[in-house]
């Protein structure tokens, strides 16, 4: 979906495929054919941007076969599809059903990250649409911050300077400009949007940047606005941002509230919990180590690492951090010029959630991906954009 912000630039939107599982090129294929065009229906749109997720195989048979390119772009078009940016966080795996800690292998100290990213920078450069020049992929904050150490930090340095000059090469070949930005996550060596800085502006390339996940910034109890305006003082770009909600609890301490939580901790991905205190922020790497040890005090609000839909948060006495992604989303693109052009709406974990709210076919998935991108076009709109064709 595109955008027309009050200055003339194109703003898009697009809803990320890492919520449907496929780690080969067919299952790529399939993904557009089964989930990507029924939502497109739904919104009565002709075209449809998503932001594509390609695991490692697919990613290789794009990179190595450029008729499978040909026939991947050839489909996209066929069924009103558009890619204009790239989830390159996950690895492989994303699927399976224990991802975990797994999430976050190879890092950037690990040259198979840099080669990864390298392969999706080229295979974005031939799919974006004949009118766009400008593609982003939002990849993985460093590392995990258990393995980093000073060794870690120059490998990483250096893989990511190197990819920036891929990066420019690559523009020079194809003229497609490609930004990778990284993504700060609870419990990574780039937890935060102030931890990005140093590093960002270390390697100082406009093409390597920061991905602003509204969940992991809302989790992490950052104010959207500061961060924003800081990393604007800082020249730090901000090559996409992903539009998602964090779980919320008010009142941790009561009984109902601890209940209400459990619901939610579940054994496929890792939900960090976070609480803000008067010496600083404290969490767990899960919600089921906050929940069953002392570990997080609990006479200030928690918040979960769990993406929940932004259409329909949880049932009291739980909420969602809808508000936050709507302070965000304000600064992001209402001002004067956007902040990014590049909007994603990623709630990956639809299969995830509570039984009695996960969908139970293709078409409740669906409802429910069109209902988000419902939301934000409303929230869009509001702001002064203008919806395109």
């Amino acid at each position: 979906m595109r955008f027309r912000h009050p200055d003339g630039s194109t703003v898009h939107l697009a809803y990320c495929t890492n919520v449907h599982p496929a780690e080969t090129l067919d299952g790529v294929l399939a993904q557009l054919r089964d989930h990507c065009e029924p939502v497109r229906r739904r919104l009565g749109r002709d075209r449809l941007g998503i932001g594509l997720w390609l695991a490692k195989d697919a990613a290789h048979a794009l990179v190595t076969d450029p008729s499978a390119l040909r026939g991947l772009r050839t489909e996209l078009d066929r069924r009103g599809l558009e890619v204009v940016t790239l989830n390159g966080f996950p690895y492989e795996g994303f699927g399976a059903e224990e991802v975990k800690y797994r999430v976050y292998k190879p890092d950037w100290t690990d040259p198979e990250r840099l080669d990864h990213t390298t392969a999706l920078a080229r295979v974005l450069a031939g799919l974006l649409p004949d009118d766009v020049t400008e593609g982003s992929i939002s990849t993985l904050p460093l590392a995990w911050r258990t393995v980093y150490d000073g060794r870690g930090a120059e490998a990483a340095r250096t893989a990511l300077l190197t990819l920036a000059q891929r990066l420019d090469a690559l523009r020079e070949l194809t003229g497609r400009d490609i930004r990778v930005g990284l993504e700060p996550e609870p419990g990574c060596t780039v937890e935060t949007t102030g931890d990005a800085i140093a590093p960002l502006t270390a390697i100082g390339h406009d093409r390597i940047g920061i991905c602003v996940d509204t969940c992991h910034l809302a989790t992490s109890f950052e104010d959207p606005h500061t961060a924003l305006d800081t990393l604007a003082e800082a020249g730090v770009p901000v090559v996409k941002s992903q539009l998602s909600a964090a779980l919320h609890a008010e009142h941790p301490h009561l009984p109902e509230v601890r209940e209400a939580l459990a619901a939610f901790d579940e054994p496929r991905f890792l939900h960090q919990t976070r609480t803000a205190t008067a010496a600083g922020l404290r969490g767990t790497d899960d919600l089921g180590e906050a929940l069953k040890s002392d570990a997080l005090p609990d006479a200030s609000p928690w918040r979960a690492h769990f993406h929940v839909p932004l259409h329909a948060a949880p049932a009291a006495p739980l909420t969602s951090t809808l508000p936050v992604l709507k302070a965000a989303l304000t600064r992001l693109v209402g001002g004067p010029h956007p902040l990014t052009r590049h909007l994603e709406v990623e709630t990956y974990t639809w299969q995830a959630l509570p039984a009695e709210l996960r969908p139970r076919a293709r078409s409740q998935l669906a409802d429910g991906i069109a209902a988000e991108l419902t939301l934000v076009r409303d929230l869009l709109t509001d702001l002064g954009l203008k919806e395109l064709p």
